[in-house]
């Protein structure tokens, strides 16, 4: 099985994810712009997701909710600063279920084309303090994004047959 490599030096605000697909980058960048093919993806297996707002463009901004079987509702939004097909995807990610605004993350995802048509993703999360990067570690982020993951290398691999 592909492992997903999540590194997060203790004191640093950042958390660095890099995972290899077995797919061409222009159909795994395709997977991270196009909505019909994001929700099929994003999030953990068992929660349901909604797109609210999907704007793939320079200055567009994205809004969506999970919700798990018990009826919780979970939301994020942000906005894309940057896209760059095939090449990378630069924007802001904040859960809206915080207490107080500003815990605002800058989200960096390079897609680098390897041999035999497969693409490395290496994505960096910037936090505002290390203190809300130590957080959004301590929330399951791992396993939802190892569960993400892997229903993107599923689509992925339906999408090439």
């Amino acid at each position: 099985m592909i492992k997903t490599d999540i590194s997060a030096e203790p004191g640093k605000q950042e958390i660095v994810i890099t995972r290899e697909f077995e797919a061409p980058r222009e159909l795994l960048f395709k997977a991270f712009t196009d909505p019909e093919l994001y929700v099929q993806w994003i999030g953990p297996r068992d929660l349901t997701m909604t797109l609210e707002i999907f704007e793939p463009e320079d200055g567009g901004s994205w809004r969506y909710i999970q919700k798990d079987p018990g009826g919780n509702e979970f939301a994020f939004h942000g906005v894309n600063h940057e896209i760059t097909a095939p090449e990378r995807i630069i924007g802001t990610f904040e859960f809206d279920g915080l207490p107080e605004k500003g815990h605002v993350i800058l989200e960096k995802s390079t897609f680098e084309s390897l041999p035999g048509n497969r693409t490395k993703l290496t994505s960096i999360s910037i936090f505002f303090a290390v203190e809300d990067r130590d957080g959004m570690l301590l929330s399951g982020m791992e396993e939802g994004i190892n569960d993400s993951y892997n229903r993107l290398d599923e689509l992925l691999d339906e999408m090439q047959k």
